[in-house]
This record gives structure tokens, sequence and C-alpha cells, in this order.
């Protein structure tokens, strides 16, 4: 077991790592990127970056990921130094089963720029654009916040690979449905996707795509790889954004429209489409799949009915029944929110994770 390997990338253009176990540890983990990359559909990659106060956020949203999915999952845990051994206190008592695995990587940034990407909007937010060029024996990889929680299985965010058409390299969600309380379209002093802009809080990525493509921009008439097109984008726009690395994708994505597969609101549900009233139809229809905390909602008490849901799954012990030990519980919870506007809407907080529930014990009752 080499759990602790931190990966080297033997390439100047990155900084090392601080901590690296060792040679036999080095060809144990060159082994396993081998096997990804030959076997790539036999694991999902889902990457994550967690800096500061970022721990406990982090650990939750992976238990989330842990409870439904199916296929065996590969976390890609981006952290400061002085986490790391707390990382790994925690998820090596974790009851994985077989079905889950993490590495641990230092926080890593070109190193003639990382100065400038580290001030970048959040401390680390910005260590997201540079997961195709660090992980590259890794084909695919789904990328989330710290502050993502999974109301049903990784698998089924997973499968809109499968969906990308010949040119679509990424999948996001639009920054809002309703262009009435839309930040991009409002304020935004640079380009961005579509009518109200896209958020990056949960990215999932073909990144053997990203690395190959060539990029239009509006910096030179000469297309720009991934690696390349990063710093100058920075430059020319660094004093145009707020929203640090999301503005960049925006501005990317608008010049490569065809380049992005934008997936329904119920996949990155956030406070924005319930505070002002409901404003995503395919949640109220379905139920919400994926719920972002944005805006540190899960440790306020600004909107209770996200905090509920966080404090239920955080506190979920594994292996405990899930009806009576998490969602009848967390039910009554979200009751006591019906006095905000999302919480009006709290049956469509768990119409879905009710139904995940119900078919994770459907799966388990047949493979008995």
């Amino acid at each position: 077991r080499c759990k602790n390997f931190s990966v080297s990338f033997w390439n100047s253009y990155w900084m090392l790592p601080s901590d690296v176990c060792g040679m036999n540890c080095f060809w144990e983990a060159a082994f396993r990127y081998d096997y990804r990359k030959t076997h790539p559909s036999e694991k999902m990659h889902l990457a994550v970056v967690a800096c500061g106060e970022r721990l406990e956020e982090t650990v939750t949203m992976l238990r989330s990921a842990i409870i439904f999915s199916i296929k065996p999952l590969q976390f890609h845990i981006f952290a400061e130094d002085q986490l790391h051994e707390s990382f790994r206190g925690i998820l090596d008592d974790f009851p994985y089963e077989g079905k889950v695995n993490y590495a641990l990587y230092p926080i890593t940034f070109p190193t003639e720029s990382a100065a400038e990407w580290k001030k970048l909007f959040k401390p680390c937010a910005s260590q997201r654009l540079f997961l195709p060029l660090i992980l590259k024996n890794v084909d695919s990889l789904l990328y989330v916040d710290t502050d993502i929680l999974f109301l049903r299985p990784v698998d089924d965010i997973w499968s809109f690979l499968g969906k990308f058409n010949a040119t679509q390299i990424a999948a996001m969600a639009p920054e809002h449905e309703e262009p009435r309380i839309g930040w991009y379209n409002r304020f935004a002093r640079h380009p961005y996707y579509g009518v109200t802009g896209i958020n990056s809080g949960v990215m999932l990525m073909n990144m053997t795509r990203m690395r190959r493509k060539y990029f239009k921009n509006d910096m030179t008439p000469v297309r720009l790889q991934w690696g390349e097109i990063l710093m100058p984008l920075l430059k020319k726009y660094k004093l145009n954004i707020t929203w640090g690395d999301q503005d960049l994708l925006n501005i990317m994505f608008y010049h490569n429209p065809e380049s992005l597969y934008v997936f329904p609101c119920q996949w990155n549900y956030r406070p924005d489409h319930c505070i002002y009233g409901s404003n995503c139809k395919e949640a109220e229809e379905e139920g919400i799949f994926i719920l972002h905390g944005n805006r540190g909602v899960y440790h306020d008490d600004k909107q209770p009915t996200f905090r509920a849901i966080y404090e239920a799954i955080k506190n979920y012990s594994f292996g405990d029944d899930l009806v009576h030990s998490l969602l009848q519980p967390l039910e009554l919870e979200l009751q006591k929110t019906m006095h905000t506007y999302c919480g009006r809407e709290y049956k469509m907080f768990i119409k879905q994770l009710t139904k995940s529930i119900r078919d994770l014990y459907a799966r388990r009752s047949k493979g008995r």
C-alpha cells in the first residue's frame, strides 16, 4: 500500500513535491497509472482541492461520493502539506470495502508564476486549471469543489462522458437559470459562456481531449494548447476578473463553445436556485442530484436547508441504516426550515436522496 505517495512530475515545469516516500512507492504508483490507462472504464476519477479550513468539508464530500457510487472510485486530493496527515488519518479509517483508493498531492503551480496563481481568487482555487497537466496519465476526471454533496451515484454524472460529441472536452452547469439575477450578464467585464456564464464547481473533463486541443483565443490568431493558454489569459484579464479561475474558464469556452457540454442545474444546485424562489425546473421535477453549498451556507444559519443536509451526511456512520439514521431524521430537520424560500422546497432536496437509498438497497438485495 502506498497511500502516502505524493506524485512527482519529473518535469522542470513543475515544483517538486515535499513528500516522496521512496522509489518503491514511485514504481507502485507508476504501475497504477499504467493500469488506469489501459483500463480507463474500471475506475471513476474524482479530484478536489483543499486548503485552509476545508478538511471537514472535503471529507464530508468524499463520504457522500462513497455512500451511493457503484463503480470503484479513485480520489485525487490536492491539499496543503499540513493537511496531508489529517486526511490520511481519516481516510485510512473509512470502510472502503475495496471500492475506494486515494492519492494525496501537494499544491503545485508552474514555478515561474506560482505566486500569481496562488493569490488568484481564493488560496489554491486555481489548482484545478492545471489538473490536465499534472495528472497526465488520467484520461477523464470529475473535479468538484469541497462544498459539494452527492445525492446520487457519481456513476450517473460520470456517464455524461459517453454523451460528449466529437468536439466536447468538458461539462459544466450554467451559473444561473434566471438572467435577472445572473452575475455574469449584469456585471462581468470579460467574455463569458452563453447567456449567464458557467459555474466550475462541478466540472467533468475528458482530459485526453483537453491536452490535445488547440484553443481559439483573443490574444493571438494562433491556436494554443491548454498548457500554453492559461498564463496569457491571466495576464490579459487579471484586472477584470472577479471569480478567478472560473472566469478564465468562461473566457476560454466563450471562444470555444463547441467544446463544452452543458448539463442541467440539478447537477450543480446552489442557493441561488431557491433563495429568491425556485428557478431550477429540472430539480423541481426530478430532485437535486448534486448539492453545492457555496458562500459557506453549510456553516452558518442563512440557508438552514443546505446546512441540514450537510450535517446529516457528515454525521452518518457507514454501515448504519440509511433510512432510519439519515433520511428520516433529515426530513424532520428540513421541515423546520420551511420559513425560508429554500425550505419551502424541502421535498425537492430529498426526492433524489430517497431514490438513491432505495436503489442502493435494491442493488444490495440482488447481490445476496
